[in-house]
């Protein structure tokens, strides 16, 4: 009986352990994902077309924010510039002349009605004392005719000498001073559009960050946007994973979970999704059904570090165990 009983937990223990070696055999492996570090990549170029003439920066070098990485030169902009000057302070005289009167002149002019003013009080008199010697007969209608022609050009003389010492001393009209005026801006305006482009021909870098490009040699001549260097953004960088819309199990924006960096030799590092965006292209064919069979549509899911980490590097790679993540 005891043999019998001893032969039946034998079997039993080699079921058991046939039924889990089968068990482990049939069940589907853990699924791991594999992600790399990503960064904001920026590339310099001139907003002004012209020719190197010096670099500050190659590729590795770590810039700051405003530094200078490239000089350009343009005699065609330089030339430009100092034509847009001459333009401005030409404009710049003529509205100082419409808005004023030399003193000579002005002098001239109050002479003139002075001159103006006496003549008519002479024909005045003289008008006077005709009309007088009319009456009594003492000179005939021609003579008083006459002095009547003289006072009225005298009078007509004295009001364009009146007219023009008055232009003299307010200079011209109100709407041709407004015209130069207008003019003087568009020629300020013309000359700092120079100015913006021949100050665009210093390059200085946008942001702080990492050389990894560099595309421009001393001597060469580069158009407007033409990258001259690539710069990438080591303060911001995340892990970027693209997963099928069927792994996502109601992933969100503001979970964690741990991966994996094989280049800080297995370290784990905590991470939270901050993006979750659709892809352009479709994951790998997936049959879903017997009959009907369909696409799924692949997501790029973004991840930052909840802390810091040094020396991490767009390119690095990055593993998560996706069915064990915790979120």
């Amino acid at each position: 009986m005891a043999v019998k009983r001893t032969r039946m937990l034998a079997g039993a223990m080699v079921a058991l352990t046939l039924a889990l070696v089968l068990w482990l055999a049939t069940r589907p492996p853990p699924l791991t994902i594999q992600g790399e570090v990503s960064s904001d990549r920026v590339d310099i170029s001139p907003r002004a077309a012209g020719r190197v003439v010096g670099l500050a920066a190659d590729v590795g070098d770590t810039v700051e924010k405003g530094a200078v990485i490239a000089t350009l030169e343009s005699p065609q902009l330089e030339a430009s510039l100092l034509a847009a000057r001459a333009a401005l302070a030409v404009a710049q005289a003529d509205l100082a002349r419409i808005s004023s009167t030399r003193p000579e002149t002005i002098a001239a002019r109050r002479a003139e009605l002075s001159a103006a003013d006496a003549d008519v009080r002479l024909y005045a008199e003289t008008y006077d004392r005709q009309s007088k010697l009319i009456k009594s007969g003492f000179s005939p209608q021609a003579r008083l005719d006459e002095a009547t022609r003289n006072l009225e050009a005298a009078t007509r003389k004295r009001e364009t000498a009146n007219a023009a010492l008055k232009l003299a001393t307010e200079g011209a009209s109100p709407e041709e001073k407004a015209l130069v005026a207008a003019q003087v801006k568009q020629a300020e305006a013309a000359l700092h559009q120079r100015e913006v482009d021949v100050a665009e021909l210093t390059v200085h870098a946008p942001i702080s960050g990492q050389i990894t490009t560099r595309v421009a040699g001393v001597g060469e001549n580069f158009s407007a946007g033409a990258p001259i260097f690539s710069l990438i953004d080591l303060n911001d960088v995340w892990f970027t994973f693209n997963l099928r819309e069927d792994l996502l199990g109601g992933l969100k924006v503001g979970d964690r979970f741990t991966v994996t960096i094989p280049a800080f030799k297995g370290r784990e590092v905590p991470v939270q999704v901050s993006l979750i965006n659709v892809q352009g292209q479709y994951a790998t064919w997936r049959a879903t059904r017997a009959t009907g069979d369909f696409d799924l549509r692949t997501f790029e899911v973004r991840a930052k570090p909840v802390e810091p980490i040094q020396g991490l590097r767009p390119g690095m790679s990055a593993i998560a165990a996706w069915a064990a993540r915790d979120r």
